[in-house]
């Protein structure tokens, strides 16, 4: 129950503590080394590693390597690195947000050398530490069976909040999907909050109405039970920019409904919501104000 794990993250260094806590020895890699050594002096069963060729040779083969890294630059040149240092036979597992394409591109350059690939999705967050990860994973049967061990210690449950989905691909395939609907209720859950602050006259209650949903309404949710909580100290979020980030799974799983002609008008939509949040509407506000002036002599309000 040795296994390898780069990226030491909010998600990364949870699971590392996750996994030690349950039994495993965990060989850590960061690419800041103070991290690791922090995490390795606080925890048991975790050992910090100073380079990708320590932390190899420290593994008994098969060799289990999970990467918790950015997807893009971070990720691809791990990879090259790890596929110069691994023996054939060894697993790597890709447990970050990426795209299933590239996983499946992956898998194919590191068959070449002899080595396994499985991609992971995970989800669960800052929570996932306490509550066990949801696992979304992808990879040829024999691959996936000798890495169980380590994903029943990350789950919620031996048997629950993880599945095989399929082959290589299908984890981050599931977890993009996964995303995309998260997009589109946390979008449904805002604007209807908001539609109901926005009725000053009934004087609602957010933080009632969100506890009360929690409770036997068909929109209870974990993402309600979080809403619920801050609404109990603050309704006004007057010190929140009101800036939305996104990840790439959003954008990645509107590219597949596109690709498959299968409308997904509400994750679309959710999406675009996102860029509206980052400042990249204003441009088109502008245009549209000054086209109103021009056919209609409509006033035009002057920026700062």
């Amino acid at each position: 129950m040795k296994i390898g794990l780069l990226g030491l993250g909010k998600m990364g260094a949870n699971m590392a503590r996750r996994l030690s806590r349950g039994g495993a020895d965990v060989l850590v890699w960061n690419r800041s080394h103070e991290v690791a050594e922090s995490l390795a002096q606080a925890e048991a069963h975790i050992a910090a590693c100073a380079s990708l060729t320590e932390l190899v040779a420290k593994l008994p083969s098969p060799r289990v390597v999970w990467l918790m890294l950015p997807a893009g630059d971070a990720t691809e040149m791990a990879l090259q690195q790890l596929a110069g240092l691994l023996s054939a036979g060894d697993i790597i597992v890709d447990g970050a947000n990426a795209y299933y394409k590239d996983s499946q591109r992956h898998a194919a350059e590191l068959e070449e050398r002899g080595l396994r690939f499985m991609d992971a999705g995970v989800s669960g967050g800052v929570w996932g530490l306490a509550n066990g990860y949801a696992l979304m994973v992808g990879g040829g049967a024999d691959t996936v069976a000798e890495v169980t061990p380590f994903i029943k210690i990350l789950a919620p449950g031996p048997e629950t909040g993880w599945l095989h989905c399929g082959p290589v691909g299908s984890g981050h395939f599931v977890k993009m999907v996964h995303n995309g609907i998260e997009y589109g209720m946390m979008q449904a859950l805002a604007e209807g909050l908001s539609l109901l602050k926005g009725k000053q006259e009934f004087g609602i209650d957010l933080a009632e109405v969100s506890e009360m949903w929690r409770h036997g309404s068909v929109v209870r949710s974990w993402l309600l039970d979080l809403t619920a909580e801050f609404l109990k100290s603050d309704q006004t979020l007057d010190a929140i920019a009101p800036f939305v980030a996104d990840s790439g799974e959003g954008r990645w799983t509107v590219l597949e409904s596109v690709e498959q002609g299968t409308p997904a008008p509400v994750m679309t939509l959710a999406l675009m919501m996102r860029f509206a949040s980052q400042g990249k509407h204003e441009y088109t506000d502008k245009l549209l104000a000054m086209m109103r002036k021009g056919f209609g002599g409509h006033g035009v309000k002057e920026g700062i």
